[in-house]
This record gives structure tokens, C-alpha cells and sequence, in this order.
């Protein structure tokens, strides 16, 4: 096994930047650099020199951790030097220098820290959404996820399901009289299965992670892009008075309250006979199929969407009409109503994404539960043998889910997804 350096901080120049060191030569490689290591787990200020010339390169908070009790399960050192480029530069290539050592790939702290049993697979990928968070409620899904949310359920499960296993396999060691599968044991697989499928109709992450889509829809020259630039607070669309503006979508991303949304402005639908706007006025109907929340702005009948806030746009000006029923007066030039349609899409938002105190699962994790679930709801009832065999494959579907087998093909993809010092 290699053993690996890289910055685990931030790019210089910062305060303090740490390096870390991680396999079998850490200590080895922090000895030759800062004399003396402290004891494991301890903190000393050492003064870092090069192995080779002597030269002092920086004076350094030094940390030592021994394996198993490392976040990585192996031997490593940190040191937390001063953070300027030259500085961090020289304690890099000073490890460089140092045979047997080698510049971390991405992610390759995280990965040994899987391989040595530190986390398990749904906890690196909390913390890959933990880097990459830019919301308050993706940081805290990510947290929740990372320090074990999940993969302490999934303990919980795997303990019913070896119990359940091993009164499958009992009675076809002692029950051999009666082939019947005991009536206790089916209602038990039945039990685990229903509350596998109540996890898989929980909200999902993919939302929190990419944003609701909300979109700004409605007939040409209703003031939809108006509208937008006032959402956004900056001029991201064009605005005329000439109806077609729009030819193809403009998508800002915005954070409402730590709800992370995608605000979409579409062409504006109409029959055209210019292909260009044709192709836009195409692409704004699949946007609003596939919207999360649907604004229609002007006076048209709406089409059916079972989330849709009709918005009374151009408010200020004095022809417009009354409000219609269930709709919020907005103007995007004095900002009437912005603030009552923001907190309408907010109460929308809160029914489709998950609650803080609830842990969301992404798309891999769901299929593995699914793939449990529907082992244990399609057990064969009358054959203890069948059922033992159903249960074997939700144990599998639960190992492939931690990572504990069959995830070869995901591994690189998703700590692909750290820098070199994660």
C-alpha cells in the first residue's frame, strides 16, 4: 500500500493550511520532516525541515494518528502550516522527495477510509454531498447522512433480517414433518417489507440536491421575464415590448430560505409560425410537464399542472383587471406581491422535498431498498427453503447498498467527486 500526501484545505493563501499523510510510511515520512512526532492523537508545534538539505521550511502544529483509530484506518500525520503558497509549496515538495511517497488521487483519503471500514458507502457519499452542499438544507441532509443516519438503519434491518434468516433456516433443519412456513415468521418478512416501502416514498434527495424546478410560463408579453429579473434581483433576461422575446429558456438558480430552486423562464406559448420560436414554445411545454412548481402568468386557462400559482402579473398598471381567484397580484416594477408568492412557492416546496429531521435517500440507495423490498414481499410463504432464499437476497441488496459487495462499478465515480486532499 502506497502511502499518500496532499493539502487538505483550501487553495493558499489561507491562515493555515493542512497537509495530510496517510499508509504504512506516514510516521516515517512526518519523523524525517518534523523530528520527533508527538504522542497518537496529540497536537505539538515542531519545526519542519527538509529531509534532505535541513533547511527549515515553516514552524507547524504536527498531529499524529495511529492505526486503526485514524479517519483513513491507517498511520497519518497532519500538519497545519502557515497557509502561504510558498510555504505549502515547500512542505509538498519536501514529501515528494521522500521515497515511497506519492500525491493522493481524488478522493483517495475517503476511498481508504471505505476500504479500512472507517465509513461505509452511504456515508462517503454524504460526505461527497457535504463538500459540494450550497444550501442550508443540503448541508444539513449531508450531515445526517455522513455521521451514519442511514447506515444505522440499515444495521437495524440487517439485524431483523438475520433473525428472520435464521428462523427460515431453522425450520428447514427441524420442521421437515410440516413444509407450512410458520404464520409469525411471513407476517415479520410482510412487516419489514411495508416499512422498506414507506422509506421509498419519502421525498428524495435529487431535489434538494438540483433544485425544484420552478416555472415561469404563460403567453407572450405577459411580463415573465420581467418577473424573472425581479425574482433573481439582477437583469439575467431580455425584456421588450415585442412579444417573442424569449426563444429558448433561461434558468437561474436561486436559495429561498436554504430551499435550493431552479427559476425557469420559457418562451411564451402561442401559435408561431417562426421555427426558431416554434422549437422554444416546443421545449416550454416539456419544461412545464416536468416542472416541480408551475407560475402562470396572463389571463389564459392554465394548463393542468397539480402545483401551478396563477400570478397576476403587471399589477401597477392601471387597466389591468381584478385578481382572479387564488391568484397573487405581482408587479415586477414595484415588487407588489413577491413576497406572498415567494413564501406560496415556499409551502409548495416543503410538501416535495424532505423534512430536516428525515433522511433523504438518492437514487442508488433507493433501488437497493427497493431490490430488498421487493425480495421479502415476493418470498414464497409456503416453502421455508424459497423464503430463506428471498431473504439471502435482501441481505444482498443491503450489502450492495453499504458497499459491503457488488459496488466495484460506483467507487470511482463517486470519490472521482473529491479533491486530492479528501
Amino acid at each position: 500500500m502506497d502511502t499518500i500526501f496532499a493539502l487538505s484545505s483550501g487553495r493558499p493563501p489561507a491562515a493555515i493550511s493542512v497537509i495530510r499523510v496517510s499508509g504504512p510510511g506516514a510516521h516515517r515520512a512526518g519523523e524525517r520532516i518534523a523530528g520527533v512526532l508527538p504522542e497518537p492523537r496529540s497536537a505539538a508545534v515542531r519545526q519542519l525541515k527538509h529531509p534532505a538539505s535541513g533547511e527549515l521550511l515553516d514552524e507547524a502544529l504536527v498531529l499524529r494518528f495511529d492505526a486503526p483509530a485514524s479517519s483513513t484506518g491507517e498511520n497519518s500525520v497532519e500538519f497545519q502550516c502557515h497557509g502561504g503558497r510558498a510555504v505549502v509549496d515547500a512542505v509538498l515538495a519536501a514529501l515528494a522527495a521522500i521515497d515511497g511517497l506519492r500525491i493522493a488521487h481524488p478522493g483517495e483519503f475517503t476511498r481508504r477510509a471505505f476500504e479500512n471500514g472507517r465509513i461505509d458507502l452511504t456515508e462517503a457519499e454524504g460526505l461527497a454531498d457535504l463538500i459540494e452542499a450550497e444550501t442550508e438544507s443540503q448541508r444539513k441532509a449531508a450531515l445526517a447522512l455522513s455521521e451514519g443516519g442511514l447506515r444505522k438503519q440499515i444495521d437495524a434491518w440487517r439485524e431483523r433480517l438475520l433473525a428472520l434468516s435464521a428462523e427460515a433456516e431453522r425450520a428447514i433443519d427441524y420442521d421437515e414433518d410440516d413444509e407450512a412456513v410458520d404464520p409469525a415468521l411471513v407476517r415479520e418478512c410482510d412487516a419489514l417489507a411495508a416499512e422498506l416501502r414507506q422509506w421509498l416514498e419519502r421525498p428524495r434527495i435529487e431535489r434538494l440536491k438540483d433544485g425544484l424546478r420552478v416555472v415561469v410560463a404563460g403567453p407572450p408579453n405577459v411580463g415573465k421575464s420581467s418577473f424573472l429579473n425581479a425574482i433573481a434581483g439582477e437583469e439575467r433576461a431580455i425584456v421588450t415590448d415585442i412579444p417573442g422575446t424569449t426563444r429558448d429558456h433561461i434558468e437561474v438558480p436561486l436559495s429561498l430560505e436554504g430551499v435550493p430552486l431552479l427559476l425557469t423562464d420559457t418562451a411564451g406559448l402561442r401559435e408561431s409560425g417562426d421555427e426558431v420560436e416554434a422549437i422554444g414554445i416546443a421545449r416550454a411545454g416539456r419544461l412545464i410537464e416536468g416542472a416541480d412548481i408551475v407560475l402562470w402568468l396572463g389571463d389564459e386557462t392554465p394548463p393542468a399542472h397539480p402545483r401551478l400559482i396563477k400570478v397576476h402579473s403587471k399589477a401597477d398598471l392601471p387597466a389591468r383587471g381584478p385578481t382572479p381567484a387564488g391568484g397573487i397580484a405581482v408587479s415586477a416594477v414595484t415588487g407588489e406581491g413577491l413576497k406572498e408568492l415567494l413564501e406560496r412557492v415556499g409551502e409548495l416546496a416543503l410538501t416535495l422535498l424532505p423534512s430536516e429531521d428525515a433522511i433523504a435517500l438518492n437514487r442508488r440507495q433507493a433501488g437497493h431498498i427497493e431490490e430488498a423490498s421487493v425480495a421479502l414481499g415476493t418470498a414464497d410463504q409456503s416453502d421455508p427453503v424459497l423464503l430463506s432464499e428471498n431473504l439471502r437476497g435482501a441481505r444482498a441488496a443491503f450489502d450492495r447498498l453499504t458497499g459491503r459487495a457488488g459496488v466495484e462499478d460506483v467507487l470511482d465515480a463517486l470519490f472521482g467527486r473529491f479533491c486530492h486532499g479528501k
